[in-house]
């Protein structure tokens, strides 16, 4: 029985700060609840990454279907002949 085995690329990410932003950091680490700092700091910026990313998609496809209903507003497709007969059973309908 073959077993796939997915490997994590790792990545290193390093930044200088301020001491004081540091002990800031490390208190608000331990406050938390948090193993380390680094946990601190992956789980936050994740959480705020996420957020991000999700409210540029949004603002991104809620601009894309605005585009689509303007442009169905402005240059509207001709009626197909599905379209056009429920429209001609609906007026008989209120016009016996």
């Amino acid at each position: 029985m073959a077993t796939n085995t997915v490997k994590s690329e790792k990545a290193r990410f390093d930044t200088k700060l301020p001491l004081e932003q540091k002990l800031l950091f490390e208190k608000a680490a331990h406050l938390g609840g948090y193993r380390s700092l680094t946990d601190f700091i992956i789980a936050t910026v994740q959480v705020k990454a996420k957020e991000i990313v999700n409210e540029n998609e949004q603002v991104l496809v809620s601009k894309r279907d605005s585009e689509i209903f303007f442009e169905a507003i402005t240059n509207p497709a001709k009626p197909n002949e599905a379209l056009q007969l429920a429209a001609n059973d609906f007026k008989s309908l209120f016009s016996e």
